[in-house]
């Protein structure tokens, strides 16, 4: 399947399977977008799919796909932990609980706020509050870009604040 192909793929179907991706999750558009650009690869990689049937559109194969990979994302999704825990202490090393899980909670808590009251926002947002990129954007009146951007600079500064102090081990 030739490149020229495949743009023309994209420019009849790109546009229809973006809105119903991210229909599909929730309005997370940036994860839309990866979910169709790799339908578009599995048609290219799969030309005989699209070339089985000259007459035939290739839409409804085009949707299966995307249909199919987003379920596979989210099912992916749920069954890793959040990246961001990966932030936090493992308290794993406690074993009665007690007054070292009431310690590394007061830790944390020290640790967001030495966050920027944007930073805090976000990581409150979306790991406390559990909301989507998409949400936190649409709660905290800012794009999901921005949203992302202070997650990451607001784990990176909470990975070198616990690191400082010895919490990660």
């Amino acid at each position: 399947m030739d490149d020229q192909l495949i743009r023309e793929l994209y420019d009849q179907h790109g546009r229809e399977l973006l809105a119903y991706t991210t229909r599909l999750l929730g309005g997370d558009r940036q994860r839309a977008e990866d979910i169709v650009q790799e339908t578009i690869l599995r048609a290219w990689r799969h030309p005989e799919v699209l070339d089985s049937a000259p007459e035939r559109s290739p839409r409804a194969w085009l949707f299966t796909v995307a249909r199919n990979l987003t379920v596979d994302a989210y099912r992916a999704r749920a069954a890793r932990p959040a990246e961001a825990l990966d932030a936090i202490p493992d308290a794993a090393g406690v074993h009665d609980g007690g007054v070292d899980v009431v310690l590394t909670r007061f830790e944390m808590l020290d640790a967001l706020d030495s966050l920027s009251e944007h930073h805090r926002d976000v990581i409150v947002t979306l790991f406390y509050l559990d909301h989507s990129t998409a949400e936190a954007a649409r709660l905290l009146g800012i794009p999901e870009g921005t949203v992302k951007s202070r997650c990451h600079y607001a784990l990176k500064a909470l990975r070198l604040h616990c690191d400082e102090r010895g919490l990660l081990r």
